[in-house]
């Protein structure tokens, strides 16, 4: 196998055929996918993720806001600079929980906040009191935060999954997207009921009138018979 040198275009070439394996060979949908970046993983993460418009939720740990600002305060991102989160992460249109420790040694703790604060869907964040920068999984608050997080973002593709079954059967949601309880059989009996009688009632009208026509005129040629009759019978004793 040709081996490539370390550098950020190869780390991009490297994560995309992790992905097309899942979704090829394995079968895995985007919407079930996690992407998980550590430190300067973040990178790759970030960069597969602003080009999948559907994934389940992005995963940042120790995350780095590019690679000079790691070293140097730098107020706007330079052309020689690299894995430059804190451009792409405004991009993510999933959601997003970031992970810091707050006396990292290696990335900054306001890396953390800085890339939490430029996400678009923002998650509870977890900072770590005391957590460095390889030493977070020891915490047990850190297992705990990471499993409500992905059971978060799985009850929100079922709600998703849900209303969009409520729409294609004409139930409504409220403002707060909680599915409004289903109308009682009783309700939607006397709904029935109620909408069949006006029905009734607008129709009757006019069926009387296609009646009475009708026998209007069958009355009307009964009288001019009997008055033909009667004149021909005039007619009849005069001869």
């Amino acid at each position: 196998m040709e081996e490539f040198p370390p550098s950020e275009q190869n780390t991009y070439a490297d994560i995309e055929p992790v992905y097309k394996c899942l979704k090829e060979i394995y079968e895995v949908k985007g919407e079930d996918i996690i992407l998980y970046g550590q430190s300067i993983g973040s990178g790759p993460t970030l960069e597969l993720a602003t080009k999948l418009p559907k994934i389940k939720a992005v995963i940042l740990q120790s995350a780095i806001l590019s690679g000079l600002r790691v070293m140097y305060r730098i107020k706007y991102s330079l052309w020689l600079d690299i894995y430059k989160n804190i451009d792409k992460i405004p991009y993510v249109s999933c959601p997003i929980l970031v992970i810091h420790g707050t006396e990292d040694e290696v990335v900054d703790f306001s890396h953390g906040k800085k890339l939490w604060e430029l996400s678009k869907m923002k998650y509870e964040p977890l900072w770590i009191n005391g957590g460095n920068h390889c030493d977070l999984q020891v915490f047990p608050q850190f297992f705990t935060h990471l499993k409500k997080f992905i059971t978060s973002v799985e009850r929100q593709s079922d709600r998703q999954t849900i209303e969009e079954s409520i729409i294609d059967l004409n139930y409504t949601l409220d403002i707060t997207n909680e599915i409004k309880c289903r109308p009682r059989i009783e309700e939607i009996e006397k709904s029935r009921i109620s909408t069949e009688h006006k029905e009734i009632i607008a129709i009757r009208p006019s069926t009387d009138r296609r009646v009475l026509k009708p026998r209007n005129s069958v009355d009307k040629r009964e009288k001019l018979r009997k008055s033909m009759d009667y004149f021909g019978n005039q007619e009849l004793a005069l001869i």
